[in-house]
């Protein structure tokens, strides 16, 4: 059996894939303390509950992320020849099936206390012979979830970008989302300790979806890319430009008449066929071979691609149908 050949990334990538360890590794030693904080000052509050859970599940894109990396740098086997870069995609679903399910029944919960009007409560904390507020203590827990996360998500973005790492992107959206959900919490306190007895579960409600909202999102994408959908960019906005160019290259070549491509994703890499229509057979298959090292050339994340030639595009529009 013919193995697809081993991965290296560039030495650029190899840079950043480093960088991105580590900052994977500082984050998970953040989120730990984070965690320990939030859950000595969380009391009886909602939001603040929400919030905590929210942090936990920030913990599993940069452990997925983190192992996920080096079972994908695996050299291909006989039993997987095509080698082991889908590990990023199972990663990826691992942590879009977490933030899914949590986030349904956080907007579960908070929903129900809405509905049935319990009235948050934030009581006093007696410390050294004194009795204060204690979302005096949630407050600064809250800022400690939120400050750093915003760089940390900030910081990923540029690595994720480079890396083609969609684990990677998810974590700096999720490390967004820490942010955004410590400031809901925050105005959740602060709605509680002015009286407001819903702004504890509203606060939770709104977190809720947010972390839904990613969760769906991440899963769509994940299916998208185990069925082999064409390749998008690591934000999802748009279409993926590698195809298109490796057409056009294609199509420059003096021999070649007209081509096509068609690519799929696999982690950071694609894997892809050309179909060309030959103008000149002589010597075929030593152009064949030249032209589809040209186009390796083109992207590091083109790690495979097979030129075949073909007598016409209608006539392998014609098989690819009926099969």
């Amino acid at each position: 059996m013919r193995l697809s050949s081993s991965f290296e990334f560039p030495r650029q990538q190899a840079r950043t894939l480093a960088k991105a360890r580590r900052r994977e590794s500082y984050t998970l030693a953040y989120l730990a303390s984070v965690i320990l904080v939030m859950y000595l000052t969380m009391g009886s509050s909602q939001a603040m509950k929400t919030a905590w859970v929210e942090d936990v599940l920030s913990m599993v894109p940069p452990i997925v992320f983190l192992i996920a990396q080096r079972v994908a740098m695996r050299k291909p086997t006989t039993r997987f020849p095509f080698g082991y870069h889908r590990a990023m995609a199972i990663a990826f679903l691992c942590a879009a099936l977490a933030l899914t399910a949590v986030g349904g029944w956080l907007l579960v919960d908070a929903t129900v206390k809405l509905l049935k009007a319990e009235h948050a409560t934030i009581g006093g904390l007696t410390l050294f012979g004194t009795t204060f507020w204690q979302g005096w203590l949630m407050l600064p827990a809250l800022a400690w979830s939120a400050v750093p996360a915003f760089f940390f998500g900030r910081s990923k973005i540029p690595l994720a970008r480079d890396l083609h790492d969609k684990v990677l992107y998810t974590d700096a959206q999720m490390n967004k989302a820490d942010w955004m959900t410590a400031s809901a919490a925050m105005a959740g306190v602060v709605g509680v300790g002015m009286g407001v007895w819903w702004a504890d579960a509203g606060a939770a409600a709104l977190i809720s979806l947010s972390v839904l909202h990613d969760g769906v999102g991440n899963l769509r994408q994940v299916v998208y890319d185990l069925m082999d959908g064409a390749p998008k960019t690591v934000d999802r906005s748009e279409d993926h430009p590698l195809p298109k160019q490796v057409e056009t290259l294609l199509r420059s070549v003096p021999w070649i008449e007209a081509a096509e491509v068609r690519m799929r994703e696999e982690g950071h890499v694609f894997f892809g066929e050309a179909f060309v229509v030959p103008s000149d057979v002589q010597n075929l298959p030593a152009k064949l071979s030249q032209v589809t090292r040209e186009c390796l050339t083109l992207d590091w994340r083109l790690h495979d691609l097979v030129v075949v030639a073909v007598p016409s595009l209608d006539d392998e529009h014609q098989q690819i149908e009926r099969q």
